[in-house]
């Protein structure tokens, strides 16, 4: 059967329908996730798809139930192109995220309504969003500085919508990732506070769970944001990686995290691939972000309270 999406807020935030890897080569980034994550590689897999408007190549994989859109600037990067800034400013780095909502224009007038400002495809500001527009994008800052793409349309020939979705989804968790399913992308933040409010109220994200994580040295917040847990997560001081994340970057996305269900097969197949990791505690294991294209991955056998995607 297909993926059952489940949605939150009054305009249908649902499925979250990537997560945007940027770097300088997109053929070097499907290696490592057709490689390494036994990803399934369903755009651009004979050559990257290459977009006009953006001036950038890309290709999509799902890796469990989340699909990983690669992408890189045409070379040399035009940073007056929203990819090329991107990338000229951060380099390699994790970009965005990306969510399906059934009712685009309501969802629009709420942010404009609220004072977010909002940017068209390729860029330039929306006073009053066109119906026919495809997606657009809030200004990172006013969304605690959450890249975020949001769309009216599906992925095209996205996996998740095949009605053989239920079996094949079980591919991962037979691998030696032993990848049960993604469990969030955790933005990093300055004001936790603040975050927390962007999201419950502008946003109507749903509170999910709030604690201290020692390993990750953060004050952190998880909410369902659609289809998928959005872990927002303030530094406790400026020592950990996150803390340094933070510093440079300021509130930007900073990791992905799975729940799987053996680490020490994690470590082991990781380890073949000669990519370094860091076992921060039993239950958790992160790369090197040298060896994973300046994204942090972190693999985790917990258990969240309350998550809405636990089987």
């Amino acid at each position: 059967m297909q993926k059952i999406v489940k949605k939150t807020g009054s305009h249908g935030i649902g499925m979250m329908i990537h997560v945007i890897h940027m770097s300088d080569d997109v053929q070097k980034l499907n290696r490592f996730y057709e490689d390494v994550f036994g990803g399934l590689h369903f755009m651009g897999v004979d050559e990257p798809n290459y977009l006009p408007i953006e001036d950038r190549y890309a290709g999509l994989f799902m890796v469990s139930d989340v699909c990983i859109e690669t992408m890189a600037p045409k070379m040399p990067a035009d940073p007056k192109k929203p990819v090329g800034k991107f990338y000229t400013k951060f380099g390699e780095h994790l970009h965005s995220v990306g969510y399906k909502v059934d009712d685009l224009p309501g969802l629009a007038d709420r942010l404009l309504a609220k004072g977010v400002y909002i940017g068209q495809p390729g860029g330039g500001k929306i006073e009053k969003l066109d119906p026919e527009t495809l997606y657009f994008y809030p200004s990172p800052r006013d969304t605690a500085g959450l890249m975020v793409e949001l769309c009216r349309i599906d992925m095209p020939n996205d996996p998740r919508d095949n009605e053989a979705w239920s079996s094949q989804v079980k591919m991962w968790r037979n691998h030696p990732l032993t990848i049960e399913r993604f469990s969030y992308v955790t933005l990093g933040v300055k004001d936790l506070d603040s975050a927390v409010k962007t999201y419950v109220d502008i946003m109507e994200a749903v509170p999910i769970q709030d604690g201290i994580d020692d390993a990750m040295q953060s004050r952190f917040m998880t909410v369902q944001l659609g289809d998928c847990l959005l872990q927002l997560a303030e530094p406790l001081g400026p020592d950990s990686d996150l803390g340094r994340h933070v510093a440079k970057w300021g509130n930007m996305i900073y990791s992905l995290r799975f729940k799987v269900a053996d680490l020490d097969s994690v470590q082991r197949w990781l380890t073949s691939k000669s990519i370094r990791t860091d076992r921060l505690r039993d239950d958790l294991v992160v790369t090197n972000i040298e060896d994973s294209y300046g994204a942090p991955i972190f693999f985790t056998t917990e258990d969240i309270p309350g998550d809405p995607f636990a089987s």
